[in-house]
């Protein structure tokens, strides 16, 4: 690259990285469908260690995405750790159905969550400086579009082609990732090739006179944990209280997630027109009330309220990753993100967790309709403390300066 010819992507290229996120996320949630299949009945193993299995690969993805991104400020090579982690990624949903052991089977599950985490920070990371900074939010916003649609669309193709085998799906998983590999070697380039590449220490220390930083990575636990309520024990109630139809179900998952992908873009751009931290607090308090809101609705009344809390999640969403990149400099900016990423895994681990015992210990006094209520009110409370944490923490920076 010569000197005077720009590092930032074109536009195709920026479309590129939101369809690698789509191709990259697709097979996050194919396995939901025949999870059963796969695993309980396959191992003869409990509910919880059935469970287990699409919680473990984020515990994988809390340790390995801050360094992922500590790896690459250090050493730069994005496009080659991206294929790389696409390629084990994709062996690693070949061996799953080959592994007769479950210890050996949920190895494989740990690495491969391991490895899609790598990819996908590095991607967000690629995102991040694929732009100048006043486009930064638009290009966040295809990506974060790109992954959103990718988990909508997983769980319908995983229950289509579950119904004839387990393997299938699995199969498709390692097929996109493979192709994912593929497309990323052939249209990928590195930016910042010409910045500062401190050593590990530095990183570390950088990141942490830069406190800042916690405010975004506290809401990404947040909207993770609650997420973490609509994948589970949203349909677990549903099914429990209201008696719906896995077709129903699935219908109004999906009328969340849409919405969701769909507004990630446009609210993308408004963040580089507006504060990134006030439209994270709006949308925070108004996912915060809706979620608060699911167990007191109808089925009718979810079918509005579901795109409204999809439509909240939209407005916090990709503000929240540019928040994170604006408030470090750019020798940290993919450990930032890494630990955005590992933030958010965190959250995803603990809130069905959450969910089920708020639910399990009020319904054995109250009820299951109580159950579930208080379930949804402590996911939506807890969004809402996040966002009056962080207009004290911020008063306070105000006074300071």
């Amino acid at each position: 690259m010569s000197s005077g010819e720009t590092e930032y992507y074109e536009t195709w290229r920026v479309r590129v990285l939101g369809l690698l996120a789509l191709l990259t996320l697709i097979p996050v949630t194919l396995p939901v469908p025949i999870l059963r299949a796969l695993v309980h009945e396959r191992f003869g193993v409990s509910e919880t260690m059935t469970s287990l299995f699409m919680s473990i690969n984020m515990i994988g993805a809390f340790f390995a995405a801050p360094l992922a991104g500590m790896l690459v400020d250090r050493f730069g090579k994005r496009r080659q750790l991206i294929v790389a982690a696409l390629l084990v990624d994709g062996f690693c949903f070949i061996a799953l159905p080959l592994a007769g052991d479950f210890a050996l089977f949920m190895s494989i599950r740990l690495l491969e969550g391991c490895a899609h985490i790598f990819a996908l920070s590095l991607l967000l990371s690629l995102a991040a400086t694929s732009q100048p900074q006043p486009r930064r939010g638009r290009a966040m916003g295809i990506v974060g579009a790109g992954l959103l649609l990718g988990v909508a669309l997983g769980a319908p193709l995983g229950g289509v082609l579950g119904r004839d085998s387990i393997i299938l799906p699995l199969h498709l998983g390692a097929g996109l990732l493979f192709a994912a590999a593929a497309l990323a070697a052939a249209t990928l380039r590195e930016t910042g090739l010409d910045r500062e590449r401190p050593g590990l220490a530095q990183i570390v220390d950088t990141v942490l006179r830069h406190r800042a930083v916690a405010l975004p990575l506290a809401f990404a636990f947040a909207d993770r944990f609650t997420v973490g309520f609509y994948t589970t024990t949203l349909s677990l109630y549903l099914s429990r209280v209201h008696e719906a139809t896995p077709g129903t179900v699935g219908f109004l998952i999906a009328s969340f997630m849409l919405p969701f992908a769909v507004f990630s873009y446009p609210f993308g751009r408004l963040a580089e027109r507006r504060s990134p931290i006030v439209l994270l607090c709006v949308g925070s308090v108004l996912y915060g009330l809706g979620t608060a809101a699911v167990g007191y609705a109808s089925l009718a009344q979810l079918q509005i309220l579901m795109p409204a809390i999809g439509l909240a999640a939209a407005v916090m969403f990709v503000p929240s990753m540019v928040m994170t990149t604006d408030l470090v400099p750019d020798s940290v900016r993919s450990t930032a993100l890494g630990a955005f990423n590992g933030a958010g895994s965190l959250g995803f681990i603990f809130g069905p967790l959450a969910g089920g015992l708020v639910s399990e210990r009020v319904a054995a006094s109250s009820g299951w309709l109580a159950g579930y209520r208080a379930a949804f009110v402590a996911a939506g409370g807890a969004e809402i403390a996040c966002v009056l944490v962080a207009i004290a923490v911020v008063s306070r920076w105000s006074e300071s300066r």
